[in-house]
């Protein structure tokens, strides 16, 4: 009787694991198939799918026949093989994060030196005078220089790959249009169109279409992205660059149509050393504002203000406490109602950071806006030469103003007590929900 009862017994276990392992080996093979796809990949369907269905719930308190035209919106289009070759190429790339001419100035470079990080999107020939201005500056060797991308471009990577007087770094945005161009964050072909009225967008049934900005419109990729390419870069380069792990120097943030002075490296170590004895408040160093102001005299002269985006935007440099300070304001960045970094950051220094930035900025500028084609230009035609011409007869005609020996802060404001600037104004162009889980997601990602 044992016997059988013990018999009975293994039959039963033998059943029960052959199951187990035939489940345990169908979703082995599931898994095998997601793993084809990078982890950032998975994220956006994850977004966009949560975000379409939300988009849709609305729509469902009348019937189907009153809300969506006969014609149901077009299935998603699948990816093409190009657009999966930029995915495999992006994320290898921001996985391997190879140093360039490592062997020349690896042992050169002090740990916690200065780090440049370039914004580029698609202007080659601004980027080649932005180049050239790092080329002629004095202790360039120092300094890790990193190029954050939103395009794979052929001719771009041959500018970054003529640079042999630093260590560079290239990463690339993992979101941008060119990887995602026809689905969120891309350009989708069920969103909505952006200037329909809500309440034709709920009858055409567009997958955003409770998501409008504060003016009624909703969402344009080509705004949208720089953005999420500007956050995206500030955490990636802080967080997920291995070779800056525990950096305790300055981080400067300049673009691709940006000049730098000869002496930006030298003037940013001596405004380091005024902030740690004069200015310990000071959450951010400025290479200068837009308005040009003569050398004599100013050289060597810096002011304390309070941070305005229109006026200290372009060259920002700052330490991992700001930054950590930044990162807690993630959410109140991500979902204000504006395409604009610098406006976006306006708004959290009124309403998130603990308290108002105060900026210690350069009077005579070290850095220039050469770009005279930004994001909403007209031209036909854009002239980087002619400005150019004028950076440098500035530059050529001050030369002897060059690489102070000393800074002197000659205007402190505000006084104390004084409170922050709120923008003048929100722009719009980011009232789609998706927009703002994409933008929290990156803090998420390994």
């Amino acid at each position: 009787m044992r016997f059988r009862i013990y018999k009975r017994k293994v039959v039963i276990l033998t059943l029960v694991v052959v199951i187990c392992g035939f489940a345990f080996w169908s979703s082995g093979k599931q898994k095998k198939t997601n793993a084809d796809f990078p982890k950032e990949d998975e994220t956006v369907k994850k977004i966009s799918s949560s975000s379409q269905t939300q988009a849709t719930i609305p729509v469902s308190h009348k019937p189907v026949s009153e809300t969506l035209p006969e014609k149901q919106p077009a299935a998603k289009p699948e990816v093409d093989n190009t657009t999966l070759v930029y995915r495999g190429i992006v994320f290898q790339h921001n996985f391997d994060q190879t140093l360039r001419n490592e062997e020349k100035f690896g042992s050169v470079r002090q740990k916690d030196d200065l780090v440049v990080v370039v914004q580029v999107h698609n202007r080659p020939e601004y980027l080649r005078l932005l180049v050239e201005s790092l080329r002629k500056a004095r202790g360039i060797e120092n300094v890790l220089l990193i190029f954050s991308h939103d395009l794979w471009s052929p001719e771009i990577n041959q500018v970054v790959a003529s640079i042999d007087f630093c260590l560079v770094l290239q990463i690339f945005f993992p979101f941008s249009i060119q990887l995602y161009p026809q689905e969120f964050p891309g350009n989708d072909p069920r969103d909505c169109p952006r200037d329909i009225p809500k309440k034709e967008a709920l009858k055409l049934g567009c997958i955003n279409a409770e998501y409008p900005d504060s003016f009624g419109h909703y969402r344009e990729a080509k705004f949208s992205q720089t953005k999420h390419h500007w956050w995206w870069k500030l955490h990636f380069v802080w967080d997920r660059v291995r070779v800056l792990k525990d950096h305790k120097g300055l981080v400067l943030l300049i673009e691709e149509d940006h000049y730098l002075a000869p002496d930006f490296y030298h003037l940013l170590k001596m405004m380091m050393s005024l902030k740690r004895e004069q200015c310990p408040d000071c959450d951010i160093l400025s290479l200068g504002s837009y308005g040009h102001i003569g050398y004599s005299s100013k050289a060597n002269r810096v002011e304390v203000k309070v941070w305005k985006s229109t006026e200290h935007n372009m060259g920002m440099a700052l330490n991992r406490e700001t930054y950590q300070k930044l990162i807690e304001c993630t959410d109140a960045f991500c979902t204000y109602d504006d395409y604009n970094w610098d406006w976006s950051l306006q708004h959290l220094t009124v309403a998130c950071l603990p308290t108002y930035w105060k900026v210690m900025v350069s009077e005579a500028p070290r850095i220039f806006h050469a770009g005279d084609c930004g994001m909403h230009h007209r031209k036909a035609v854009c002239m980087p030469s002619g400005q150019k011409t004028k950076i440098e007869n500035i530059l050529q005609s001050s030369g002897n103003q060059l690489f102070p020996k000393s800074l002197l802060i000659t205007k402190r404001l505000p006084a104390p007590g004084a409170g922050g600037v709120a923008p003048h104004v929100k722009n719009g162009g980011w009232g789609d929900i998706r927009d703002h889980e994409l933008c929290k997601s990156y803090i998420r990602l390994q």
